[in-house]
């Protein structure tokens, strides 16, 4: 995979590299449509349906404190579900991951409301939102590693962003699904049944994405490591005894998680919940991220190429801090009600500057471990990361109450102060972008030259444009 193949066993590899990634792409975008469409109604509509209507404050924090509950289970989905990756294939525990999402979020249309049935409406969406969080845990490790894994040599950022690209169209669509039923339905009615309809198809999502994942075979190093009994009985033993300071790392970096939960979970409340007082229309306010997303998905791939050449590091660092100085903007133009202002930033902060971290940590993270906890030490530091951050929109609305005049400054200094950490971090990092895969986790692996790598990588190149014409 990494040298120049045989033209058979070349054109077999790329054919596999191809499904794999069109497998984590589809993947990763309708279990990311499951997870997303939660999170918009966690800001959106839940407050008024699952919780006590006499505080509407009280109601939009724990509807918040929902949305972060899916990520607690998070660090225990990705103790079970990298475990199960690195000792019974990165296949396997996707298809795992896709079940359980799938079912989860279906059950979330079929609730009752708290008018209903009274606390144990909250209580219910509240254990489903935990197996929805189990379950997401093992997807971007998962789908990441196996694209890694199937990626011609040189070409592992490229191929590894389409993991993010997936997540991006997944947003997409289920802001997509919001958009028409807010816009066309009234109000009544879609508080009554309207907003149940997204989850409900997510059983479409099962279906699709259960035909796709099948197509594709173990990848080449999983094979290798189980071949010659490589595959260690405890894999998450082995992380946190040699690979637990890259693992740390994994965890501070994804702190950056912080920005899309701006972006898309306290920016949809502060802008449309009647308390705060800033008055968007719900269908209005959905084309902002929608938007930002849209552009997010055509500058992904050419971030993850663009880190095939320079290293993960630089856009990294770019993205982080870059991202963080423009939540102020963001927030500021929500404050001030400028809709076309409120596009440009989300753009610049969402669909661009925040890609050089988003695009690239697909290949960065994994590249850090060895193929035997590749999986489980990539879940585990991620989803403690974005475990944290996804407490902060209860945090938002703790600090920066409905009422408050300081939004934009109280939670773009949190913010911004977040993605200086993610940064930091990142340039501790080795890069590894021109380490063979048989090398990569080993603490002695030695890059080769610039020349070689580049020669290596047009060759590589080459013989997929000559594969496809």
């Amino acid at each position: 995979m990494e040298t120049n193949p045989s033209s058979a066993g070349g054109q077999d590899h790329r054919s596999q590299a191809r499904k794999a990634t069109a497998s984590g792409w589809i993947g990763s975008a309708l279990e990311y449509y499951d997870f997303f469409i939660y999170a918009q109604a966690a800001a959106l509509i839940f407050p008024q349906l699952f919780f006590p209507s006499g505080n509407p404050k009280i109601a939009i924090v724990a509807s918040l404190a929902t949305y972060g509950v899916g990520y607690v289970a998070r660090p225990i989905g990705a103790v079970v579900l990298g475990h199960w990756g690195d000792t019974h294939g990165r296949k396997n525990v996707l298809l795992v991951c896709m079940f359980l999402m799938g079912f989860s979020t279906m059950a979330v249309g079929l609730l009752p409301t708290y008018q209903h049935v009274g606390l144990l409406a909250p209580a219910l969406l509240v254990a489903l939102r935990l197996i929805q969080g189990f379950a997401v845990a093992g997807e971007i490790s998962g789908a990441s590693s196996m694209i890694l894994e199937h990626a011609p040599f040189g070409r592992r950022g490229y191929y590894a962003s389409f993991t993010l690209q997936g997540v991006q169209a997944g947003q997409i669509l289920a802001a997509a699904v919001f958009l028409p039923l807010a816009y066309y339905m009234e109000e009544s009615a879609f508080n009554a049944w309207g907003w149940r309809i997204p989850f409900l198809l997510s059983s479409v999502v099962l279906i699709a994405g259960y035909i796709i994942r099948r197509e594709v075979h173990e990848t080449p190093a999983f094979a290798k490591e189980d071949a010659i009994g490589g595959v260690p009985k405890s894999p998450i033993a082995e992380a946190f005894r040699y690979n637990w300071p890259d693992m740390v790392r994994v965890v501070l970096c994804s702190l950056m998680n912080v920005i899309p939960v701006v972006a898309t979970i306290f920016g949809a409340a502060y802008a449309v919940q009647p308390s705060y007082g800033i008055g968007f229309s719900k269908s209005v306010y959905l084309w902002i991220p929608v938007i930002g997303n849209i552009v997010a998905v055509l500058v992904i791939p050419y971030v993850g190429n663009l880190s095939d050449r320079i290293g993960r590091r630089l856009p990294i660092i770019v993205g982080a801090l870059g991202a963080g100085l423009l939540s102020f903007g963001y927030l500021y133009a929500i404050s001030i009600r400028n809709v076309p202002l409120a596009i440009v930033m989300s753009i610049l902060m969402w669909g661009i500057i925040y890609q050089g971290y988003n695009a690239i940590f697909p290949s960065f993270y994994p590249e850090l471990f060895p193929t035997r906890s590749r999986v489980s030490a990539m879940a585990i530091g991620q989803n403690i990361g974005t475990t944290i951050t996804a407490l902060m929109p209860a945090l938002f609305a703790y600090v920066a109450p409905p009422g408050s005049h300081d939004v934009p400054l109280l939670i773009g200094a949190i913010t911004f102060g977040v993605t200086i950490i993610a940064a930091a971090t990142a340039w501790t990092a080795r890069e590894n972008f021109r380490v063979r895969l048989s090398d990569l986790g080993e603490r002695d692996a030695v890059p080769i030259d610039k020349q070689s790598y580049e020669l290596l990588r047009a060759e590589t190149i080459a013989e997929g444009k000559k594969a496809l014409a």
